[in-house]
């Protein structure tokens, strides 16, 4: 697998696997951490199969997963990795977060990640999420003087809105644009793809297997430990899930046909979307990642494609309500700054 497609992100010279690794669930989010020399094996599995695009954030853990990385790129030439890592999400008592953009912050975030990965630079760094009290340019100021130190070569937005990104790009180029885009979300398409297209930069979708859902199906539900936060997921609960489970059971029905898994055409039609998308599913399962890698041999025809869209009619939100708030947001006018 090692002659892994390469993508272009943005038109600063970005280049990454076709499919990339999300490694949150290795520390964070889908229940207890996994035992450290587990997931460094399958990083270095990733990387051997031909995947060099690592994402992480300092919110992962929080910390540990960033930790996790930098002891996994020891046994790696860091010249082949594009890592990936975000800042800005604060942690608090349950779904309750703080966003923080201010330049002091976004320093003190990347100096800190640069220590845990103990690397030299970052080859990716993510605005996490929006700070809506700062306008975007003064977040945006900072960066672009960490790109000028040589701690970041390119800077990336995480689940912005249209205006947003617009306003960011003009500061300096932004390579790529992190969202949530698979069968079953698709909220990126109406403004936040078209703005990235017309603006030549790379897309990121995270989540590009519905959180598990399609590599698992309605037995994902099953065995769950209680601090996974897909429990909350709306369209995982209640009257959504059995609609969704009817949903899965239609689509599967292609699989069949296709010859292939329905991770793998879940994953197949978000790799068909254009040579600018770089999905980047996570895994914790040597399997599970090569299942991943087969999605690059799936080919679907434009009718294929649009009969996964029109069977792929899921009910329910993708994330709880407090975090979906935070998504697409944009920040106040530069003309209202004044800095303190």
């Amino acid at each position: 697998m090692s002659n892994m497609k390469r993508i272009k992100l943005g038109s600063q010279g970005l280049e990454v696997s076709a499919i990339g690794l999300g490694c949150m669930g290795m520390s964070h989010g889908y229940g207890p951490a996994k035992p450290d020399q587990q997931m460094i094996n399958v990083i270095h599995h990733a990387v051997n199969s031909g995947v060099t695009h690592l994402d992480t954030s300092d919110i992962y853990g929080p910390h540990t997963n960033e930790i996790l990385i930098g002891k996994a790129l020891k046994g790696l030439k860091r010249d082949q990795i594009q890592l990936a890592t975000k800042f800005g999400i604060i942690h608090g008592e349950g779904f309750r977060v703080k966003i923080r953009g201010d330049p002091e912050y976004v320093r003190a975030c990347c100096e800190a990640s640069l220590k845990r990965l103990d690397v030299d630079y970052i080859d990716l760094y993510y605005v996490h999420r929006i700070d809506t009290n700062i306008p975007i340019e003064i977040t945006m100021g900072e960066l672009k003087k960490l790109v000028e130190e040589g701690k970041i070569k390119y800077i990336g937005l995480s689940e912005a809105g249209a205006d947003t990104i617009r306003r960011a790009h003009a500061v300096h180029p932004i390579t790529a644009v992190q969202l949530e885009w698979s069968l079953w979300t698709r909220d990126g398409e109406p403004e936040v793809i078209p703005t990235c297209r017309e603006l030549g930069i790379g897309i990121v979708p995270f989540a590009p297997l519905g959180s598990g859902f399609f590599a698992t199906g309605p037995k994902l539900m099953e065995n769950m430990a209680d601090n996974d936060f897909r429990k909350m997921m709306p369209r995982l609960q209640g009257d959504n899930f059995d609609h969704n489970k009817l949903v899965f059971e239609r689509v599967s029905e292609m699989v069949q046909r296709k010859g292939c898994t329905l991770g793998q055409l879940a994953l197949a039609w978000v790799l068909h979307q254009g040579d600018d998308v770089a999905p980047i599913p996570g895994t914790t399962k040597i399997e599970n990642l090569n299942q991943n890698l087969g999605a690059l041999a799936v080919k679907l025809t434009a009718e294929e494609m649009a009969e996964l869209e029109s069977l792929a009619s899921f009910k329910g939100a993708r994330m709880p309500e407090q975090l979906l708030a935070y998504s697409y947001l944009d920040t106040p006018p530069l003309s209202s700054w004044k800095a303190e």
